[in-house]
C-alpha cells in the first residue's frame, strides 16, 4: 500500500509547504537576479554617463561660455549653430594649426522636422568683426585671427543672422567617427580619384575614415570648384547624421565620444547636448542644403568670393524665416563695398573675375544703396 495514502492529510499539507517554499525560493532567486541586473544596468549606465560627460566636457570650450536658457533644447525652440571644420593633420597633412576650409551654418527647426545647411564658401569675402583694427579677409581666416568669437561674429555679421553656438572639428576627428559608426554609403556627385581613393559617379560606395574625408576634400578636379566639394561636404555630414542617429548602443556612443574629444570643441555644454540628442532626433528625418552663391572677384592679387547684396538678403531671409525671426534689411560692411564697387563698374552678372576693391570707410558710412548690388 502507498505510504501516502496512510496519511492522506498530512502528505497534503507537507506537498503544499513544500511547493510553497519552492515558489519562494524561486521567487526571491528571480528577484535577486532582477535586483542584480538593475543595478548593473545601472552602474553602467552612470558609468557610460560620466565616461561620455567627462568626453565632452574635454571638448568644452569655457573660453566661449554661452549661458543656456532654461528649456531652449526642449525640442520646440528652433536653434543655430555654426559647424566649422579644420583641415589638418590627416590624410597626409601634417599642419597642426589651419584655416577653417568648412565653415556650415546649421538650423534646426522642429516644427517642419528638419535642419538646413547652409555653407559659406571659406574664399567668401568678410569682415573680420572683433578684429582691433578694421580688416576685410576671406571668412576662413576668422578662426586663426581670433578664434571661434571671431568666426561666429563674422559669419553672423555677414549673414545677419544670431549665432552663438559652434562646434569646431578636426578632419582627424571625421575619420574616427566614422570609423566607429561602421563606415557611411554614399553615391559620388562624379568620378573621380584622389588620395589613392577611386570614386565613380552614381555608383553606392562604402567609405571608411580616410575614403569619405578623401572624397570630401578634392577640389581642383571638380568643375564646380569649391561649390562642388561643399556639396560633397554636406553629403558625407549628412550620411553621418543618418548613421549616429540609427546607432543606439550605450558602449558604441561612449566609443565615438572618447575617439573624437581630442579633435572637437565646442561652446555647446555637456546638458545641451544631451538634451539636443534626446529631443530633436525627429528634426534630423529631412534637411535641406543650400550655400551662398558668390561671384568671382580679385582683390589685392588674390581670388575671393564675393557676395551680391540680393544673395546675402536672400540667405539672411531663409534662415531668419528657419529661425522664427523677423526679417531685416542686411546692412553691413558687404552691402557697403558692393554699392562702392557697382558705382566703379562692378557687374555681378558678369561671370568672369573682376577686380574689387575695398574702401576704408565703411564703419563712418550710415546707410547702405538700394538696388541689385
Amino acid at each position: 500500500m502507498d505510504h501516502n495514502d496512510n496519511h492522506p492529510s498530512q502528505s497534503r499539507v507537507e506537498l503544499h509547504e513544500r511547493d510553497y517554499h519552492k515558489k519562494r525560493r524561486l521567487l526571491a532567486w528571480v528577484l535577486s537576479i532582477t535586483a542584480l541586473l538593475i543595478t548593473a544596468i545601472g552602474v553602467y549606465s552612470a558609468y557610460i554617463y560620466f565616461r561620455t560627460k567627462n568626453a565632452v566636457d574635454d571638448a568644452y570650450d569655457s573660453s566661449n561660455r554661452v549661458q543656456v536658457k532654461n528649456g531652449e533644447f526642449d525640442g520646440k525652440k528652433k536653434f543655430a549653430v555654426l559647424l566649422m571644420g579644420t583641415d589638418t593633420g590627416a590624410l597626409n597633412r601634417e599642419e597642426k594649426n589651419g584655416n577653417t576650409d568648412t565653415i556650415i551654418i546649421a538650423v534646426v527647426n522642429p516644427q517642419k522636422k528638419r535642419y538646413t545647411l547652409m555653407s559659406v564658401p571659406r574664399d567668401t569675402m568678410a569682415e573680420m568683426v572683433g578684429a582691433d583694427e578694421f580688416q576685410v579677409k576671406k571668412i576662413n581666416a576668422a578662426y586663426p585671427i581670433g578664434g571661434a568669437a571671431m568666426s561666429m561674429a563674422s559669419v553672423s555679421k555677414l549673414v545677419n543672422v544670431p549665432i552663438k553656438y559652434y562646434a569646431l572639428v578636426n578632419m582627424k576627428g571625421i575619420m574616427r567617427l566614422i570609423r566607429y559608426v561602421g563606415g557611411i554609403n554614399i553615391r559620388p556627385t562624379l568620378s573621380f580619384e584622389y588620395g589613392g581613393y577611386i570614386f565613380k559617379k552614381n555608383q553606392l560606395t562604402h567609405m571608411g575614415g580616410g575614403g569619405a574625408l578623401a572624397y570630401a576634400r578634392m577640389r581642383y578636379d571638380d568643375p564646380a570648384g569649391d561649390y562642388g566639394r561643399q556639396k560633397r561636404q554636406r553629403q558625407v555630414i549628412t550620411t553621418i547624421i543618418k548613421k549616429a542617429v540609427s546607432l543606439n548602443t550605450l558602449t558604441k556612443l561612449d566609443s565615438v565620444l572618447e575617439s573624437i574629444s581630442g579633435s572637437v570643441k565646442t561652446n555647446l555644454p555637456f546638458d545641451a547636448l544631451r538634451q539636443i540628442v534626446f529631443n530633436y532626433q525627429d528634426a534630423t528625418k529631412n534637411v535641406k542644403n543650400d550655400y551662398l552663391h558668390g561671384h568671382n572677384a580679385t582683390i589685392n592679387g588674390a581670388s575671393y568670393q564675393v557676395q551680391s547684396t540680393r544673395e546675402l538678403q536672400r540667405v539672411s531671409d531663409y534662415l531668419r524665416a528657419e529661425l522664427g525671426l523677423p526679417l531685416t534689411t542686411v546692412n553691413n560692411n558687404e552691402t557697403y563695398q558692393n554699392k562702392r564697387n557697382k558705382i566703379a563698374g562692378f557687374d555681378f552678372k558678369n561671370p568672369d573675375s573682376q577686380d574689387y576693391q575695398i574702401y576704408d570707410d565703411y564703419q563712418n558710412q550710415n546707410s547702405r544703396g538700394e538696388g541689385d548690388y
